[in-house]
């Protein structure tokens, strides 16, 4: 029985953004199982509304998972208690927000808001999942992270670079985390997409256990100018809902205090991606109110 059900869940785990459709052979094949089984399993999922089956003959997922994944959503306090935040950071500053986990060595974006018109940025939908060494959410929830177990996490995945602006060297990433922990919070300086920077905090539960992230998405041209203005921004915002959620800061460098690390990060800091340090990579620091543009991935479409 405990066979079968793990064999299910490497099943449902196959299915992603890059191939929502699998056929019996191809799992079959994958997981080295017989077809006979991969089929009854596949079946019976199916018959709970955790799978679909289209006409051809393949398997999508089924909506029965979405109705799973809304009831914990709406059942998990810091996703409700978030919502609400993060609502009023983009009624009044008009960004793109976002709420993360971290699944290993991933963020799982579980909340995504953004006004209209805004910034689009297509890797983050909601239930979408990144490599968390890249962006301002991962680098936060890593920070306070074992370095050991960090370390294994990144050795047992490559650290891709998705812009020339992406950390790859893991004594780089260890030195970045390490000046999140005594900031208080992280920046993702085009890391993820060219033209685009994000600064992240930490929400802490009563147990003062970090339990997820929030971030602000900017446009770079947007960003640097308000840097600090921004960074001031969500560390407000993740203190007042680690506060609803029953936390009590006990902590320096949150929200209400100093933001010199912040306005020495934004020239000053020796961050590299192992090759570069972060004056002299692509696009850093472009000059205010001037959009570069892009010589790399390009990610993110702006519709003001």
């Amino acid at each position: 029985m405990l066979n079968t059900v793990s064999k299910a869940g490497k099943i449902l785990n196959l299915f992603s953004f890059k191939q929502p459709e699998w056929g019996v052979s191809e799992i079959a094949k994958l997981l080295d199982i017989s077809k006979s089984t991969a089929s009854e399993i596949m079946t019976t999922l199916a018959e709970a509304g955790l799978l679909t089956r289209t006409r051809s003959g393949r398997y999508r997922l089924g909506w029965r998972l979405f109705e799973l994944s809304q009831v914990l959503l709406d059942n998990t306090d810091f996703c409700t208690v978030a919502r609400l935040a993060m609502q009023e950071l983009v009624e009044r500053w008009g960004e793109t927000t976002h709420l993360a986990v971290l699944e290993g060595a991933h963020v799982v974006y579980v909340e995504k808001l953004q006004a209209t018109p805004a910034v689009q940025i297509l890797l983050s939908r909601v239930g979408a999942r990144l490599p968390a060494h890249c962006s301002g959410v991962g680098k936060v929830l890593l920070a306070y992270q074992d370095w050991q177990k960090v370390a294994e996490l990144m050795g047992e995945q490559e650290m891709r670079a998705f812009t020339p602006n992406t950390i790859t060297c893991l004594d780089a990433l260890a030195t970045e985390l390490a000046g999140v922990r005594a900031q208080g919070f992280a920046f993702d300086h085009e890391e993820v997409a060219l033209g685009l920077c994000c600064v992240a905090a930490p929400i802490y539960d009563v147990e003062e256990r970090i339990i997820a992230a929030i971030s602000m998405s900017i446009p770079t041209y947007r960003f640097y100018p308000q840097q600090d203005n921004y960074t001031s921004i969500i560390l407000k915002t993740a203190c007042h809902i680690s506060e609803n959620l029953g936390y009590r800061e006990k902590k320096p460098n949150h929200a209400g205090k100093t933001l010199d690390r912040a306005a020495s990060n934004k020239t000053g800091t020796e961050r590299t991606t192992g090759k570069q340090t972060a004056g002299d990579r692509v696009g850093v620091f472009p000059r205010a109110g001037v959009n570069p543009a892009p010589t790399g991935l390009h990610l993110v479409t702006e519709s003001r």
